[in-house]
């Protein structure tokens, strides 16, 4: 934290022009986008919960947290003093009390608490909030709150577990799960060979017993190459069993008995960034397990916690969006330049203007999928939340980077210097693009379900034609759509085409429909322009840019 009273007049010269240390945040009461936007969605009645927690996790002590969590990164402990294996992380004390905070706010189960009233829109609104200070402490949350479908496919498990999952008390001892007040859950799939394609997985399940099948239990022998969140009590993990392919499986870091279990830590990743999140290598030698769901099904078993993973990457992706825009707006409100303030500088009016029409549209998107999936008993609705996640997913990740880049432009030098919470926004920007399938896995996704599920289209196509007439570029874009997908020639090599163009309508659709003309406006008028090319700062000349900016700017922060 920046010491009270700082010096302004130097030996040599006085601090002028620079702008003051921004202090606390409210990251909720700030964000008048965030809060319309849950309000479209249906998620209002929630707002007493996230204006509390927007509170907390805006405080400049929750951001200084972070940043020490990240500076002070996690040691790996496979053994004690003794010689014995213990297969430990250790942590920074700031990273447990992000923990606490992240765990007591449900951060990691607010939509199963809230199941039939908006919870995934609720449970997105927080990891748009808790990413902006602090991505790493996030992982876990991400795979707790997505594990649960796959956990009810097999009672026995989902009767033991979900209610360790559901408990909002941070238990960060290393003991048998029968003992704590509290667990979370983590998934380990890619292997060395294989990555993306777990097919490829050579990691072997062998029955412990006669039983075999559903909740029985194994012995697992095999390696994985990304394991993130490695003190989670429990991780699912995929391996081959005889004769019937993948099946997936619940490996406690404890066995029954009371015993450790073979999970066999061998590195802590040295990682571009998520640096105050262990991720590990693994090996397992007659590790216990229990099978979760059919066997041989375990692809379609674990791909309902990649599909909550992959709502999850888009809702971190716009929450990082959105803190690296209020980091530029609150430069440019408090620096001058050229005998004007940076953001009274027209062409820093088009860039800045640019990036909260960013902002805005990767937040409506990711809400609308979480609204989708809180109405799945509606098959219109289910069918939206299967293409949409990973529409949503490909395309808020692949413009977090570039926006990031742009706002730490805004800053000029000290941006990019370490004491600016910049250089740490820029090495988290790239993960969620990677993370739960790259871009290249996300576009087969959305193939997979325009051959499988075509009414996975249909639906996509309803929830845009509600839009029509709302904007010309937006009917264009739209007729423009409906082509691509109507052919099929070489549609795998385009599917990074279709896949933007899908993010980029129902995007406009959902702006022109609930977001102030201005910003409506702005986006049709450069996104489904003909002549857009994708750099920030680009919006026509006749775009409102005060009204956007003025929308974007935190409550509490200085007027354009």
């Amino acid at each position: 934290m920046p010491p009270r009273d700082p010096i302004a007049q130097l030996p040599t010269h006085e601090v002028t022009n620079m702008p003051p240390h921004m202090g606390d945040q409210d990251l909720w009461a700030d964000d008048q986008v965030l809060r319309d936007w849950t309000a479209v969605h249906g998620a209002a009645h929630h707002s007493d919960h996230l204006a509390r927690v927007g509170r907390l996790t805006g405080l400049d002590e929750t951001f200084e947290k972070a940043n020490q969590a990240n500076r002070f990164g996690p040691e790996l402990r496979a053994f004690d003093r003794n010689g014995m294996r213990i297969n430990a992380v250790e942590f920074h004390p700031a990273y447990h009390d992000l923990m606490q905070l992240a765990i007591s706010s449900q951060a990691h189960n607010f939509a199963w608490h809230n199941e039939a009233d908006a919870g995934h829109v609720g449970q997105s609104v927080l990891t748009y909030m808790f990413c902006q200070p602090e991505g790493g402490v996030m992982c876990p949350m991400a795979m707790a709150y997505s594990v649960v479908p796959s956990l009810r496919t097999t009672p026995q498990i989902e009767a033991e577990w979900l209610p360790r999952i559901l408990s909002t008390e941070y238990d960060r001892r290393d003991i048998p799960v029968t003992e704590k007040t509290g667990a979370m859950v983590g998934m380990f799939m890619t292997e060395k060979q294989g990555g993306s394609d777990v097919r490829a997985n050579s990691t072997v399940a062998v029955p412990i017993g006669a039983k075999t099948g559903i909740g029985a239990e194994y012995h697992l022998t095999g390696h994985k190459f990304f394991c993130s969140a490695p003190m989670c009590d429990a991780f699912l993990v995929l391996a081959n069993t005889e004769g019937a392919g993948i099946s997936c499986f619940l490996v406690p870091r404890w066995r029954p008995d009371a015993t450790r279990n073979n999970v066999h830590l061998q590195r802590i990743k040295d990682k571009l960034g998520n640096r105050s999140n262990a991720s590990t290598e693994m090996e397992f030698q007659d590790t216990y397990g229990v099978m979760v769901g059919e066997e041989g099904r375990g692809i379609r078993t674990i791909i309902e916690m990649v599909t909550g993973n992959r709502l999850y990457c888009a809702m971190s992706s716009a929450g990082i969006m959105r803190q690296a825009l209020v980091q530029a707006l609150h430069h440019t409100s408090n620096r001058s330049a050229f005998q004007k303030r940076l953001i009274r500088q027209p062409l820093m009016q088009n860039v800045l203007a640019d990036m909260a029409v960013e902002v805005e549209g990767a937040l409506a998107l990711g809400l609308r999928v979480a609204r989708a999936m809180d109405q799945v008993d509606d098959p219109a609705e289910a069918a939206l939340a299967r293409i949409g996640t990973a529409v949503a997913k490909y395309w808020n990740c692949k413009r977090c980077p570039g926006l990031v880049v742009e706002a730490l432009e805004c800053h000029g030098g000290p941006g990019y210097v370490e004491e600016s919470i910049m250089p740490r926004l820029y090495r988290e920007a790239p993960l969620n693009s990677i993370w739960e399938g790259s871009g290249n896995i996300m576009g087969l996704d959305v193939l997979r379900a325009m051959t499988r599920e075509p009414e996975a289209v249909t639906a996509f196509m309803d929830e845009v034609g509600k839009a029509r007439g709302n904007d010309v570029c937006l009917d264009r874009a739209i007729d423009d759509l409906q082509k691509e997908l109507d052919d099929r020639g070489n549609i795998e090599g385009r599917m990074r085409i279709v896949t933007e163009m899908m993010a980029l309508t129902l995007q406009g659709a959902l702006l022109t429909r609930h977001a102030p003309a201005a910003v409506a406006e702005a986006y049709c008028a450069s996104r489904l322009a003909p002549r857009y090319r994708g750099a920030f700062g680009t919006l026509p000349k006749d775009c409102n840019l005060d009204d956007i900016i003025e929308r974007a700017l935190p409550a509490n922060g200085a007027k354009v």
